[in-house]
């Protein structure tokens, strides 16, 4: 039977009968994939940590019918951190939510895998404040979506000058004037830090998106823009829900 050796990150376990697992696994070139790992949840058995949740590793697998059966695994980060803090692992959970629901079989996600690892490895190794982290994935991921917002003039007057962009409007996707974001309703005036975030966490190297820091009213404005936004695009209501 055919085997194939992927990297991939466990986006969801189940248990399986009494000791196999039921896995949901992100690769970059197969998408999200079903994956059941037997006897994993046997204390002595050697897919114990490379089938536990957000484990980012290497996998053989072979295919048996429709579904993917796990033959070995290599893991290559657990992030231990997120898993001992409940804020960090709340955060975490919310968006692998998010990234279930954006990915699907048969897709190359290897940009979305890759912003997920980042995001990952930016809550277990940094002390940046979780929903600047949430707001910045939030952004990126709508660009590779392919919903970015127009962020290189109003979306009104086509007005190209971003010192005048003192609004984003969540109903036309993008930056507004002074003139024409108080005519709109649903759009939310915002400070220059703000603006800032906004442009940097789209148009920066995907290495470095997370590397900035704003004070903290533009972080309030921040998030809540990236947070209506976000919604307003996937046409779903995402929250932190608390695991414990």
């Amino acid at each position: 039977m055919k085997t194939i050796k992927i990297n991939g990150i466990v986006i969801s376990e189940n248990s399986l009968g009494d000791s196999d697992k039921m896995l949901t696994i992100l690769t970059p070139n197969l998408g999200k994939i079903s994956c059941i790992a037997k006897g994993a949840k046997r204390p002595k058995s050697m897919l114990m940590s490379g089938s536990q949740f957000l484990c980012f590793g290497e996998y053989i697998l072979y295919k048996s019918q429709d579904i993917y059966m796990m033959n070995s695994s290599n893991p290559i980060e657990l992030f231990y951190n997120i898993r001992t803090d409940l804020d960090k692992l709340n955060y975490a959970s919310l968006i692998t939510k998010i990234i279930s629901d954006v990915t699907t079989e048969n897709q190359n996600n290897y940009n979305i895998l890759k912003l997920f690892l980042n995001t990952l490895y930016t809550i277990s190794e940094t002390d940046k404040e979780l929903d600047f982290i949430l707001s910045v994935f939030r952004f990126r991921l709508l660009k590779i979506l392919g919903f970015s917002p127009n962020i290189t003039e109003c979306v009104s007057c086509n007005k190209k000058d971003d010192k005048e962009y003192k609004y984003f409007s969540i109903r036309d996707d993008g930056f507004k004037c002074k003139e024409c974001g108080r005519q709109d309703t649903s759009a939310i005036e915002i400070s220059e830090g703000a603006r800032y975030a906004i442009i940097y966490s789209i148009m920066a190297d995907s290495k470095k998106i997370f590397s900035f820091k704003i004070n903290k009213q533009s972080m309030v404005e921040f998030e809540l823009i990236s947070r209506l936004y976000f919604n307003e695009k996937l046409e779903k209501e995402y929250k932190i829900e608390k695991l414990f």
